[in-house]
């Protein structure tokens, strides 16, 4: 439905989109975006300076509600120059601005608009039903501005059922799926027709202690919790080897250079959480789970044996996925949350770590986040960018209310009538982008 500035491609570097040029001067203090020209909405009106003008005020701004913000945070203001250029002007150095820009976040919308249910867009498809949870329908933009949307529509439905959407996949009455459940893919890959499609990623899995309350404000309690994860059994044993074991921190291999590889994992000690329970006093904790993500109920399951191995009474309440973020997600002592890989470490750090952040999983709030991610964005050594992200990471490893025991590939499934979807790391299915590019042989 809806295009960016930049496109993020599979190995996260980006490449032009409603932007067809973007440079930056010396220090990355001023980026510079010359927009498309015979670019249409599909109410046929034209893509201009002024759409991206109102698209950016809704994520900066003391008026601002948007969970974004803190992305753009280091943009003073967007210039209009012309009618299809515009600049940014930065508060501070940052080279990581077009790759934010091709988030899903900053998707470019119609100056003035306010009802999203009938979304208006520049995309390949345009939106003929849209009931938010249970079905949308999409048909093909014949005015689209480049060459794609390569199928006439597309129906997206929800089957919360994980049994169920697997055994619709199997029997052929769809196409695609996201989220398969790990005990699935065994099934799947032995099926003629279908198979699985792995992408490797940084996306985790996580417990939160919140440090507002008890037990997380107590770290001698979250280190007996970080030391009781059975970390390579988990990728194992509940992934089916379809991920990576996690550090208690968010950025794995799959961000690069960025990964501080120079720090040890963290191991599965039971003498010395059990030492670290001890001091801290606490013989019982309630911690709320939701199947937020394929595995997370069966990881949690499993740190609930090892902690009575140490004599914590670690109580699992299965809640319903229905509500979860807003009910329970940052409200309750203990739960759980799932992250989708971001773009860049400073984004996916930015986004959960920063003291200001309205995702901030923990509620914990030190400024040295918020410094170093500007250094980091600011430094154009890599060697140095790297110093810094390292000390980012051992910073959220040793004192966040954060046990991240495992990284996850994106395990979606298909028939293998289905060709063109790309492996870019942000999400399910080649990042959501699936729509534009895919398209199927029997036809």
């Amino acid at each position: 439905m809806y295009n960016s500035l930049c496109q993020i491609n599979d190995d996260l570097s980006t490449r032009p989109e409603l932007a067809e040029e973007y440079s930056s001067n010396s220090d990355n203090t001023e980026w510079t975006f010359k927009l498309r020209k015979g670019v249409k909405f599909h109410d046929g009106s034209p893509f201009t300076a002024d759409d991206v003008l109102y698209t950016m005020s809704r994520h900066y701004g003391d008026k601002s509600t948007s969970t974004a913000k803190p992305l753009v945070s280091d943009v003073k203001e967007w210039k209009k120059v012309d009618s299809h250029t515009v600049k940014a002007i930065m508060n501070s150095p940052n080279a990581d601005l077009p790759v934010i820009l091709g988030t899903p976040q900053f998707k470019m919308i119609k100056d003035g608009t306010t009802d999203f249910q009938k979304p208006v867009g520049t995309g390949p498809f345009k939106t003929t039903v849209f009931k938010p949870g249970v079905r949308s329908v999409h048909v093909r933009n014949e005015d689209y501005w480049r060459d794609g949307a390569n199928v006439e529509e597309i129906e997206i439905f929800a089957i919360t059922d994980k049994v169920a959407r697997t055994s619709a996949l199997l029997s052929g009455d769809i196409d695609l799926m996201q989220a398969l459940d790990p005990k699935a893919i065994k099934q799947v890959e032995s099926t003629p027709g279908v198979g699985i499609w792995s992408v490797p990623s940084g996306a985790y899995f996580g417990i939160c202690c919140m440090l507002s309350s008890s037990p997380g404000n107590n770290r001698d309690f979250v280190m007996a919790m970080e030391h009781i994860q059975r970390r390579e059994k988990i990728v194992k044993s509940v992934l089916k080897g379809q991920g990576t074991v996690g550090n208690d921190h968010p950025i794995n291999i799959a961000y690069g250079a960025d990964h501080c590889s120079e720090l040890p994992i963290r191991p599965h000690d039971l003498d010395k959480a059990k030492f670290h329970l001890k001091k801290s006093g606490i013989t019982e904790a309630e911690l709320h789970v939701a199947e937020v993500a394929p595995g997370m109920t069966d990881i949690c399951l499993l740190a609930q044996r090892e902690a009575q191995k140490i004599g914590l009474d670690l109580r699992i309440k299965k809640v319903p996925n229905d509500g979860y973020w807003g009910a329970v997600w940052m409200k309750t002592p203990l739960n759980v949350v799932t992250w989708n890989m971001r773009p860049t470490a400073n984004v996916m750090i930015n986004l959960a770590f920063a003291p200001d952040a309205p995702w901030n999983d923990t509620a914990w709030a030190d400024e040295r986040v918020a410094k170093w991610l500007i250094e980091a964005r600011s430094a154009t050594d890599p060697a140095k960018r790297h110093e810094i992200y390292c000390d980012l990471q051992t910073l959220i490893n040793q004192e966040s209310g954060m046990v991240i025991m495992a990284h996850r590939n994106y395990v979606d499934a298909k028939t293998d009538k289905i060709e063109g979807i790309g492996r870019m790391p942000l999400g399910s299915l080649g990042g959501y982008e699936w729509p534009e590019f895919a398209w199927r042989t029997d036809v």
